[in-house]
């Protein structure tokens, strides 16, 4: 599922890049969407992906809140506040970074994910090397294991792990060099992302057995990775597996920041919101007003869920499935924009870059699409909410 994914993002990847230099605003999907499809569609892809962005950031502020209470709770034995007084210590902090210069957000995020991907390949590297060549098995790689399951499924939920990628066009005025730089981190963090999942995939695999990796996945779906982790590196390596998840959760919502600010400005940028959220920092050279905005935002609705009791778990679940289907419906449009696009102006680019690998990118975004929504119950945890969440987000 996840070569299948990572090669359909590849795909989009190559129009995507393409368009790159044509659209030099740096709002992505809705720059891109705008010159393809024209500025009706393009401006309400941009509020869609606003709203898609804020509704991951919301999302991941409430598992950041479960989160950081887990931690506490296994490091001193009780929590030291409930699980929205961590989401908004950790809202603070992302606030701060997000109204710096960017280069600090990326200083933080580089060293967090680096931590991340060593104590990942390291628990990769120690289960092959522990059970050996002899035990390795690949009999489970079969086509009859492949389809007796939720194909559909399996391959919609790959296709949101790489949910992000466009970033690298969203950073665009910030980027040397970007016609060079934009194409060279999309294909990097793509390749990269694939590369991980898959061999962690089959670590995954390898840890537990084949024959029995199933049955011990669905006796405990909350800690099987963990145990696993456990029982290769120790308590040791457990114990940092939960720290460098709770950083890589604060990475996150730094790079979410980051991205709805950038959209913010851009919209201002086009004079579609007020202009004073165009302007950059003197000193520091972010969109500040436009960071203050999206600090706001996110303070203002984790406070509502809090008064209104929401489950966090369910605000994770509700809020993030309905964010990624939403990005998977722009990522659809924005690849019928470039093909759209290229049909109309004259261009360098080899038939395979402007029109068949989007074509072919569109078509398969389009049978993911059509799976989330035919299972909107398993990508949200709650079709009511979903779809209340997206008429608002489509009406906007």
């Amino acid at each position: 599922a996840f070569l299948s994914a990572a090669c359909l993002i590849m795909l989009f990847a190559f129009g995507f890049t393409a368009m790159s230099k044509h659209a030099p605003n740096p709002g992505a999907f809705y720059s891109y969407i705008t010159i393809g499809l024209g500025r009706h569609l393009g401006l309400g892809s941009a509020f869609v992906a606003i709203m898609a962005y804020f509704f991951m950031t919301f999302s991941i502020y409430c598992y950041a809140g479960i989160s950081y209470t887990a931690l506490s709770e296994s490091a001193l034995g009780t929590s030291l506040m409930p699980w929205w007084g961590w989401s908004f210590l950790i809202m603070a902090l992302v606030a701060v970074l997000g109204y710096l210069k960017v280069t600090l957000s990326a200083a933080v995020l580089s060293f967090a994910l680096l931590l991340e991907v060593l104590l990942v390949i390291t628990w990769d590297g120690t289960v092959f090397v522990t059970n050996g060549v002899s035990n390795f098995s690949t009999e489970w790689l079969s086509l009859s294991n492949f389809t007796s399951g939720s194909v559909g499924v399996a391959i919609l939920l790959a296709v949101a792990s790489f949910a992000g990628f466009e970033a690298t066009a969203i950073f665009r005025e910030e980027a040397k060099d970007p016609e060079k730089t934009i194409p060279r981190s999309t294909f990097l963090a793509v390749g990269t992302l694939a590369v991980l999942f898959i061999i962690t995939a089959i670590a995954y695999i390898t840890a537990y057995g084949a024959p029995t990796v199933i049955s011990a996945t669905q006796a405990d779906p909350a800690n099987a990775i963990l145990n696993s982790v456990r029982q290769y590196l120790g308590n040791a390596g457990a114990s940092a597996m939960n720290v460098l998840l709770c950083s890589s959760i604060f990475a996150c919502l730094l790079a979410m920041q980051n991205i709805l600010s950038r959209y913010v400005y851009s919209l201002a940028s086009d004079r579609v919101l007020f202009r004073k959220l165009a302007e950059v920092h003197p000193k520091y050279q972010s969109p500040h007003y436009a960071s203050i905005l999206v600090s706001v935002i996110a303070a203002v609705t984790i406070g509502i869920c809090v008064l209104n009791d929401v489950d966090p778990y369910k605000g994770y679940g509700g809020l993030g499935g309905v964010g990624g289907y939403a990005l998977m419906l722009l990522q659809l449009l924005t690849a019928v924009s470039i093909i759209a696009y290229f049909a109309k102006v004259k261009h360098t680019y080899s038939w395979w870059r402007a029109y068949l690998a989007p074509g072919l990118a569109a078509v398969g975004l389009f049978s993911t699409s059509w799976l989330a929504t035919t299972n909107m119950e398993l990508l949200t945890g709650d079709t009511t909410l979903a779809y209340s969440l997206m008429g608002l987000a489509f009406a906007l």
